[in-house]
């Protein structure tokens, strides 16, 4: 029989993501055959998926692709059949079951819940075959009850599924007694039904301080408390899910080399930068708006982007593009990933309409290279090598456009083979279209030795499974995994 429990939260970025990981690893450890699954995510950090026996590849949240590593089991369309993806000016890109659907504003995107359900269903259906538990994660709150009208995230799923609800309350924002108390007031009487209790998330100091504040809860609400889950540090080890949690990644102050990121308002798959933070010698500054580049970087990141011409008018606006043509005159490095690499150009075109508006803008100019967003998106997992010395690298593409000019003459990578990406005359400007880029550890090392660091000497991949395995043994410390397991209920 396959079991089935859900996290919903009091709002978002609660941890709902991290402690359905932790809780996968614990399931695991237990022996248990345990799989993720978030019916409907909004993020533009994305991983793909490789195609299973029916065909079946794509695009799912990265925080779904953590959860699969935690569990142990290769990651699948199934596990986040709806992604959302925000760009600029005409809404999300909604990816279904791995594969670009259709682009919608909010508005438009309601109308087309009733069919997204029957996609949620079918893919829970198929991970339930295969599973003695599937952990559920929603989607910002069920209090938000005027969105409730054909939720597919949290309580309309929820309750078309039959599988009870564990609310997550963040203590470390304030306010937790008034959300968790507050969502019971507000919830109609079915969905208040499927709540099957409720932990306090991210606590920091004596846990026992907060006594009082569980027994107020339960004694108003007649939910039952799993319990209360101290601060973590190693949860800063783990892909963040989305652009919400930029406010505090980055290492100000520490290390002999500084690495500048600048953000924009599309960011995507900005977790590529995750192994460059893990490095002790490596200082790495994420650059907001209305901050300016540091003239002592020695190497400059332009990451993903999910909306590349918007992207690139707000680089201009924040003046980071004089900021980099100063960095490069001074002989520091730049390398582009993805929408960052297309940025670095002379021109992109937007023929069709793809990202907004049909048009072309001229590029930053750091390559000779010219981008064209048409033509269907590029998504696989991809292996390489580096072309300078054949150094093998692991990632992935999800890109649309093709790219051409001078540059890739000199390509940064070769992918599967074939030549990707470009590289400047001096070789001090360089980008291409594989994420996952500085995950390669020995390449990681090449790259912080060039720019006069030391590169430490863990494996990022071995920094993140003893992350897992840490957030897992401090899960079954804290909160009440018997009770837990005891919630989920039989799905069939």
């Amino acid at each position: 029989m396959t079991r089935a429990l859900m996290f919903q939260g009091t709002g978002s970025d609660v941890g709902k993501t991290v402690l359905v990981a932790g809780l996968c690893r614990a399931a695991r450890r237990r022996g248990i055959r345990v799989l993720p699954f978030k019916p409907q995510n909004m993020s533009n950090n994305a991983a793909v998926a490789d195609p299973d026996s029916e065909g079946r590849g794509g695009e799912i949240g990265r925080a779904q692709w953590l959860q699969a590593l935690a569990a142990g089991a290769v990651p699948s369309v199934d596990m986040n059949p709806v992604l959302l993806k925000p760009q600029a000016e005409n809404g999300s890109q909604v990816v279904v079951q791995g594969k670009a659907m259709t682009t919608a504003k909010a508005r438009d995107y309601q109308a087309l819940k009733p069919q997204l359900l029957e996609s949620v269903m079918a893919s829970f259906s198929r991970l339930a075959a295969r599973a003695d538990l599937v952990l559920v994660e929603g989607a910002g709150s069920p209090a938000e009850i005027n969105l409730r009208s054909g939720d597919i995230a949290n309580m309309g799923f929820a309750t078309k599924a039959g599988v009870p609800v564990v609310l997550v309350g963040d203590i470390d924002r304030g306010g937790v007694i008034a959300s968790l108390v507050g969502t019971h007031a507000i919830l109609p009487g079915e969905d208040r039904a499927m709540v099957a209790g409720y932990l306090i998330n991210k606590f920091r100091g004596d846990a026992s301080l907060f006594d009082d504040g569980l027994e107020a809860i339960t004694r108003i609400t007649g939910w039952r408390s799993f319990g209360v889950l101290p601060w973590l540090d190693a949860v800063r080890r783990l892909p963040a899910e989305d652009s919400v949690a930029l406010e505090r990644l980055g290492r100000p102050g520490a290390g002999a080399v500084k690495i500048a990121v600048p953000v924009m308002g599309r960011i995507a798959n900005f977790d590529d930068l995750d192994p460059l933070e893990g490095e002790p010698n490596v200082e790495l500054v994420y650059v907001r708006s209305g901050e300016r580049l540091p003239d002592d970087a020695a190497l400059v990141v332009l990451p993903g982007s999910k909306s590349t011409i918007a992207d690139l008018a707000e680089f201009r606006a924040n003046q980071w593009e004089d900021d980099l043509r100063r960095h490069v005159a001074r002989g520091g490095m730049v390398i582009g990933l993805c929408g960052g690499y297309q940025m670095l150009g002379r021109e992109i075109a937007d023929p069709g309409g793809v990202e907004g508006p049909a048009g072309e803008v001229e590029g930053v100019g750091l390559l000779d290279i010219e981008t064209v967003l048409e033509g269907a998106k590029t998504v696989r997992n991809s292996s390489a090598v580096l072309a300078e010395d054949g150094i093998p690298l692991e990632g992935y593409e999800i890109h649309m456009g093709q790219t051409s000019g001078p540059d890739c003459a000199r390509p940064f990578v070769l992918i599967d083979g074939r030549p990707d990406g470009a590289v400047s005359t001096d070789g001090k400007v360089r980008g291409c279209y594989l994420h996952g880029l500085f995950s390669t550890d020995a390449w990681r090392a090449q790259l912080i030795e060039r720019l006069g660091g030391e590169a430490g000497t863990d494996s990022h991949r071995a920094r993140v499974e003893a992350a897992l395995d840490e957030l897992a043994a401090h899960i079954e410390t804290h909160l009440d995994v018997d009770g837990l397991l005891a919630a989920a209920v039989d799905i069939g």
